[in-house]
Parts: structure tokens; sequence; C-alpha cells
């Protein structure tokens, strides 16, 4: 059985390293009540987790849609199409279809899931969304995204060879994330916010074992190489952006004259991607906020990060400056996605121009 105690001490100068101060777990002394057999490390408990999981995540993912469906302000049943996207739940039928019934969307709405691509599964979720309100005239597509890391980690017990479980468990946290996405939108209800130009994902090869996830009789173990990670990304990133860039047609413009909304990894990945772009300090202050207040969520954690960017934005702090923008995320494989992003607004997003 794992030491609780024990296990504290080891994760308190982790927890430092990780700058992740708060973070909102499902995992609680009910659930573990209602099963002590999480406890054990050699227990085969997947299908329970998995059963909890698909008991709370539907709900979970919902509340995050019902805040999305609240601020584009037209009625649920008008979305045509719900892209999931999860690295922590498996079942069929998938949750998807929970999350569309207790939304009460109609019948008829075109549901797409996406699963295990972990830290990118926003990005990716956004980028199959944007395709979709592209080329089906009308649509108005529901993107939701949760994990619940908590409740699936294998609780396998840090030593020196499992020495990856200390820094989840000190950086992961679960969370629900939603977006929803249109092309030309009907004014004056539908009030967009920012514009997805172009999305684009490349793969650095031969990094397939830095980032990695193996499903196990006792939930899921995890493989983070944060410092070949971070390297990789200083070493890849500004490539991946210069020919993003290249196709905008806005002239010359340095790194710090964008706003971003950049997944955070963890420190050593936020600090190489930084120093790669000479990004200023507050170039990356949302990203950083969203660490230090949430955790590292996986999938979810871009869209906390692009909600953090539009609140400061409409604060008039230093993105409001910016009319041009990037999304970032990162994911195995090693994966990048970039998104050129383009304030619909111009330089503010402030609620008076909305």
């Amino acid at each position: 059985m794992v030491n609780v105690v024990e296990m504290i001490a080891k994760l308190a100068p982790t927890g430092e390293k990780m700058k992740a101060k708060k973070r909102y777990l499902q995992l609680n002394e009910e659930l573990f009540r209602e099963h002590p057999e999480f406890l054990d490390p050699a227990a085969p408990t997947l299908q329970g987790k998995l059963a909890v999981v698909a008991n709370t995540m539907p709900k979970l993912a919902a509340a995050a849609a019902v805040k999305a469906l609240a601020e584009w302000g037209r009625p649920a049943g008008d979305i045509t199409h719900l892209v999931f996207a999860t690295s922590t739940s498996a079942q069929l039928p998938h949750i998807d279809l929970r999350i569309a019934s207790l939304l009460v969307l109609n019948p008829t709405v075109q549901r797409t899931v996406i699963g295990f691509h972990g830290c990118s599964g926003s990005p990716t979720a956004l980028r199959v969304a944007k395709d979709i309100a592209e080329n089906n005239r009308g649509a108005r597509v529901l993107v939701a995204c949760a994990d619940m890391w908590s409740v699936m980690d294998a609780y396998v017990v840090p030593d020196v060879v499992q020495r990856y479980g200390i820094t989840g468990r000190a950086l992961f946290g679960d969370g629900a994330g939603a977006v929803v996405v249109g092309a030309d939108p009907q004014a004056p209800v539908e009030r967009p916010i920012l514009e997805m130009v172009s999305a684009s994902q490349a793969t650095v090869p031969g990094l397939d074992h830095a980032l990695a996830v193996q499903i196990t009789k006792c939930g899921l173990e995890y493989i983070l190489e944060f410092g070949e990670l971070a390297a990789q990304v200083g070493g890849n990133i500004e490539r991946c952006l210069v020919d993003a860039l290249s196709s905008l047609g806005i002239g010359s413009v340095g790194w710090n004259d964008l706003f971003w909304v950049v997944h955070p990894g963890g420190p050593m990945v936020m600090d190489g991607f930084a120093a790669a772009l000479g990004l200023e300090p507050g170039k990356l202050a949302a990203t950083r906020r969203v660490l230090s207040e949430y955790g590292n969520m996986t999938g979810p954690t871009l869209i906390f990060v692009l909600d953090e960017v539009i609140r400061r934005r409409r604060q008039g702090k230093e993105e409001a400056s910016c009319e041009w923008g990037f999304m970032v995320g990162f994911g195995p494989g090693f994966t990048i996605e970039t998104m050129a992003l383009h304030a619909c607004n111009g330089k503010s997003d402030t609620k008076t121009e909305e």
C-alpha cells in the first residue's frame, strides 16, 4: 500500500520546482474509502478507475460546455458538431454521447472523439473543428476536452526507476474546457473573439520515448523526460513558427509583437520556449498563471490558457496591444501544434468593442 506521509515528503520539493501552486483533483478521501484497492499499486484497478471516470467526466465536461455556450449566446440545439478530446477515458459508447445528452444537443449532432493525444488534445480538437466549420456552411462546433489523471494514475510508488511518478503527481491536475467554433458569425448574437487563421502540426522524429503513457492493469503510467523535451522545443519551435508566419502576409513582425497562447508543459519547457524566441518576461504570463493555479491538466490546459489570454486582453493588459498571436501545443510524438490567431476586434478584445 502507498504510505501517504512518505509520498507527501517526496512530492514537496518537486512540487516547488514544478511551479504548480494549486491543482484541482477528482481524487479525494471519499473515493479512496469507496475504492481502497486504488492505493495498492499491485492491484488490477484499471477497470474500476475507468468506471469512476465514465461516471464523473461527462458532468465535468458538460459543466465547461455550459459556460462556453452561455458566452456564445445561442441555444445548445444550434450546435451541429461535437468534438470531444480526452486521454483518460476508454469506453463504448464514449463520453461524447453522455455530454450530448446532458446538454440536450440535437439528436442529429455529428460527434467526433479524439483520443490519447495527451497535452495536444485541445489544439488537435480545435484544428479539427476549424476544418469542420470552414467546410460545412452554418456549422457550429462545440469543442470539449477533459482529463482526470488523478483517477487514472497507476499510483506506482516513486523510486529511482519509477521517478516520473513524483514529477507527474506534483504537476498534473484534472480539468475540462470548452469552446464554440464557427465561420461567418451571425451578428449581433455571435461576437467572435479570435479567428483561427491557419493551423499546422509537426512531429519531431526520434522522441516518441520522451513523452509517453502506458496502459497497465493498474492504470496509466507515464514517461516524462522534461529536460530532453525542453531542449527539443527550443531547437524546433522557431522553424515551425516561421513557416506559419510567412503564410500570413502581415509583414515583418518580431516574436514580442505577438500574443501567445502556449501550453505550459512544465517550467523547463516554458523557459526553453521563451529563450528560443527571445520573449520578454511578460509574454507567457497567461501560461505561467494557469500552471500555477491549475497545474498541467494535459488536454484541457490550452483552453484554460486561451481563456486567460482573452481575460487579460479585456482588462487591457499587455496582450491587448497585439493584433496577431499564436497558439502552441505540445504532445506525444513529440508533436508541436501551431495555430495562427487574429483578434477579431483588432488590438483589443474589451467588452465595449464586442
